[in-house]
């Protein structure tokens, strides 16, 4: 009932935010979001895919190579390293997002891997968790079997994920973690974990905190095996999202901690699907989801306008440009994945 009136609200502020929003902020604010967003979609539509030169998967734009972490997004979640597992602290909203992207992650590999194994569904899986902060997402990913590898350039919060695990021995010897980034992980050894060694990758409210988000789908394209699946789940870029998400979440009813998000690096669904499909990927699914404060509780919705679910595919081992245009008709992508 609670989630229902919240879902309506949340229609009705669709319906009016983008007058509210550029109402309240004719000083310029509106305005420039608005002319940003248009900007970076002209940039991300004519940027062009070219494979690595090094082996580092750095890209070279102008005259700086890039990387996929931002030193400001470390530092700021360096303060928050010890506080991942408090339930009623500031990654609340994160350990009731379990309850949709567990199943998410689990549904749409069962459907791509038709093993069974009762009680353990995801055995025999690899999984690359990407971003993985105090192991939020990880540990229940390896409850259900599978071998994951957790990665955070935040080294405090691989120490709080490695001591959370130590305490619990369903997930002890099922996963592991690193303090390294997705880049320094691809390089660091081919032989053991380097390309085409993940059944899966996750990236799990990560990608609107990275710096560049091209050489982030080009490593997880190259640390995934063919076939792999790749989810990601994250913020829209829309007016509702920047009220919800920001001055809702962060200023108002401090669901997070201020400053958490940046407006100007949310990304819409269809950017996102372009860019992954530059790199080699067929976008399955993209499914809406909606948290309610008053509940504390996650669920799905017709409507991307704030968060969303995506489930990617890689086709290939060498991703061109125009491959997965090439390869034949797509599936019906934007349809709901089957949950639990």
């Amino acid at each position: 009932m609670h989630c229902n009136k919240f879902e309506r609200l949340v229609s009705a502020l669709y319906r009016c935010t983008r007058s509210a929003v550029c109402g309240a902020a004719r000083s310029g604010v509106c305005g420039a979001a608005v002319r940003g967003q248009r900007s970076v979609r002209l940039q991300r539509s004519a940027a062009v895919w070219s494979p690595c030169q090094t082996a580092s998967c750095h890209f070279s734009t102008g005259a700086s190579s890039k990387n996929t972490v931002d030193p400001d997004e470390v530092r700021r979640f360096q303060s928050l390293a010890g506080k991942w597992w408090d339930e009623q602290g500031e990654f609340a909203a994160l350990h009731a997002m379990n309850d949709l992207r567990v199943p998410f992650i689990r549904d749409n590999l069962l459907n791509v891997h038709r093993a069974r194994h009762p009680g353990k569904p995801l055995a025999g899986l690899r999984i690359l968790d990407v971003g993985c902060g105090g192991g939020l997402l990880t540990e229940p990913l390896g409850r259900l079997g599978a071998t994951v590898v957790g990665v955070d350039p935040v080294e405090d919060s691989i120490y709080t994920a490695q001591l959370h695990a130590s305490y619990d021995p369903d997930v002890r010897d099922a996963v592991s973690y690193q303090a390294c980034t997705l880049e320094e992980l691809m390089t660091e050894g081919e032989e053991e974990q380097g390309a085409g060694q993940f059944d899966a990758v996750v990236a799990s409210e990560v990608v609107e905190h990275l710096a560049d988000l091209e050489t982030f789908a080009f490593c997880c394209s190259h640390v995934l095996k063919p076939g792999g699946s790749l989810f990601i789940t994250t913020i829209n870029k829309t007016n509702l999202s920047y009220a919800l998400g920001i001055v809702v979440a962060e200023q108002l009813l401090r669901i997070v901690p201020s400053g958490t998000h940046d407006w100007e690096k949310f990304i819409s669904p269809e950017d996102l699907e372009r860019l992954l499909e530059s790199n080699g990927f067929s976008v399955q699914s993209v499914q809406g989801m909606l948290y309610n404060p008053v509940s504390g509780a996650w669920s799905w919705t017709n409507s991307t306008a704030i968060n969303y679910a995506l489930h990617a595919v890689k086709l290939s081992d060498d991703p061109q440009p125009g491959r997965a245009e090439e390869s034949g008709p797509h599936p019906e992508h934007h349809g709901a994945a089957t949950h639990s």
